[in-house]
């Protein structure tokens, strides 16, 4: 009896954390929104013109769940926008179910989802693969799929992200009383006589004068303009110090996921937006990826000059896109990439994300599962914005979204991959590391490890959870042999850096989003 007990409550408890986990990619929401207007949509559209954050109050029952009271509102611009002039009923929506101080949750602490009409995107599968590929090495929103129900119409099939909100910065950084900005510039605003003509949310330096940023960022919680302008100042005049104020590696990470899945709709292209800047409670500052539904060559423009890429451009498109201009208009690439350390982790960092994610069959085996999850759906997507021969089309092959030519993901990224694992500079053998250890001796930490084919190697190390780790030279001990003593404190996490002329490696190959852990705990 005992063990049939044991049994009923793993099951019970298996299905409990499942249902918590709202945003599992297997987990396609219902969400049923009812509200006491008729004419809502029109409301909903009133409010969205006006520009603000005004909500509608609706029911909604979510996963068979009643929520009485929860605020609504249209999202997005290009998709909210273009999607309006057709005439078409699928809307982005956006939904808070602890609206007017309710105290509801989704499961999981969650308080909001966003519904996005996949807007220029045939596949339905750009949104969720690129959030899914991007979290696998830097804090980043989680996205599945949600069927819509309004006033008992069906709407179709959405793309469901999570939001940057306060359950997602304690998550990842440990706190959610620092600044949160939105990178993202209002579009129909008007330049600002007197100021510096910037290049939308680019982090230029424009000036002491917070009126020269108004219209390129949005401060949300806790933000303040000199927030923007304190780091615009130290990445373009004093880059030497920028380790101090924002988490280097994240950045690189970000701009090595743009780059390898030619996310050309982000910092990386011609708009430069569609990322956040979270600033923590110790002054660092972490950027954070958004909106991907453009993701994998989506959008073609570089903001070089404004000619859009051929499918064969993007597939060629360098890894050094704006460094190689030297363009001053894109200072997070260029003042980083100048700094030939990191520079060196850049490169590391696509060439473990193309071979972890897209050279080992990954990324296909990810993308068809996905495709299979979602066609019945596509199907009875009576709304859905283009044709369900698009839908099978664009996994392998390019399709059309109203009169844009959208590339096939594969077809991207199966001829990407090859191009950049076949450069030259990717090809080079990079230092080896093994045996990675730390033992603590009284107050200090030993850390030692196996290093061939390198001349420096680092420490990265931090003593506090979710902290900025501090990069320190290790010591060529005697043969393979590298090593250093540091201090202990609360907690010790590290990873090593090796580096010879042209190259490094990292271990683990994922650092600074995983490292190594040593227990201190007596």
């Amino acid at each position: 009896m005992s063990k049939y007990f044991h049994l009923i409550i793993l099951i019970i408890c298996g299905a409990f954390v499942e249902a918590q986990d709202i945003y599992d990619i297997n987990n396609i929401i219902d969400v049923r929104l009812t509200f006491k207007e008729p004419d809502w949509s029109a409301k909903l559209d009133s409010l969205k013109q006006l520009g603000n954050d005004k909500r509608l109050v609706a029911k909604a029952v979510i996963n068979g769940v009643t929520y009485p009271k929860v605020g609504v509102r249209f999202k997005g611009n290009s998709s909210y926008f273009n999607v309006r002039k057709t005439g078409s009923p699928k809307l982005p929506f956006n939904i808070k179910v602890d609206y007017r101080g309710q105290k509801s949750t989704l499961p999981g602490g969650f308080t909001s989802l966003k519904l996005s009409n996949v807007f220029r995107d045939p596949s339905f599968l750009r949104e969720v693969l690129a959030y899914q590929v991007v979290g696998n090495y830097m804090p980043a929103p989680r996205a599945n799929f949600a069927k819509l129900y309004v006033n008992d119409q069906y709407l179709g099939l959405y793309n469901c992200t999570e939001s940057v909100d306060k359950k997602f910065l304690d998550k990842y950084f440990g706190d959610d009383e620092g600044a949160l900005i939105k990178c993202d510039p209002d579009w129909h605003g008007k330049p600002v006589r007197g100021c510096m003509k910037g290049d939308k949310a680019s982090l230029m330096y424009l000036g002491k004068d917070s009126r020269c940023y108004r219209g390129l960022y949005e401060l949300k919680k806790g933000a303040h303009w000199k927030d923007v302008i304190d780091l615009t100042y130290v990445l373009n005049k004093k880059v030497d110090k920028i380790e101090k104020i924002l988490d280097v590696d994240q950045t690189l990470w970000m701009l090595a996921f743009d780059n390898v899945t030619v996310n050309l709709d982000s910092y990386l292209g011609r708009l430069c937006h569609n990322y956040y800047l979270y600033r923590d409670t110790t002054g660092v500052y972490h950027p954070i990826v958004w909106d991907m539904n453009l993701c994998f060559g989506g959008f073609r423009y570089t903001g070089l000059d404004n000619s859009p890429l051929s499918n064969e451009k993007m597939q060629t498109m360098s890894a050094f896109l704006h460094f190689k201009q030297h363009n001053k208009k894109r200072p997070l690439i260029t003042q980083l990439l100048s700094n030939k350390l990191f520079r060196k982790i850049y490169v590391a960092h696509i060439k473990t994300m193309l071979q972890e994610d897209f050279s080992n069959g990954t990324f296909r085996q990810n993308a068809e599962l996905i495709r299979n999850l979602i066609r019945e759906d596509v199907r009875n997507d009576a709304n859905k914005l283009y044709t369900m021969e698009g839908f099978e089309q664009n996994l392998e092959h390019s399709a059309k979204a109203g009169k844009s030519n959208i590339i096939g993901l594969l077809e991207l990224m199966d001829a990407r991959t090859d191009y950049l694992l076949n450069h030259p500079l990717f090809k080079k053998e990079a230092p080896t590391i093994e045996n990675v250890n730390a033992i603590r001796n009284e107050e200090k930490i030993s850390v030692t490890a196996s290093i061939r084919g390198a001349t420096n190697a680092y420490l990265c190390y931090r003593l506090e959870p979710f902290r900025l780790f501090k990069r320190i030279p290790m010591e060529h001990i005697e043969g393979d042999l590298w090593g250093i003593n540091v201090e202990a404190g609360e907690i010790f996490e590290y990873y090593i850096i090796a580096e010879d002329e042209r190259t490094v490696r990292l271990s683990p190959e994922k650092a600074s989003f995983e490292f190594y852990t040593l227990s201190l705990k007596q």
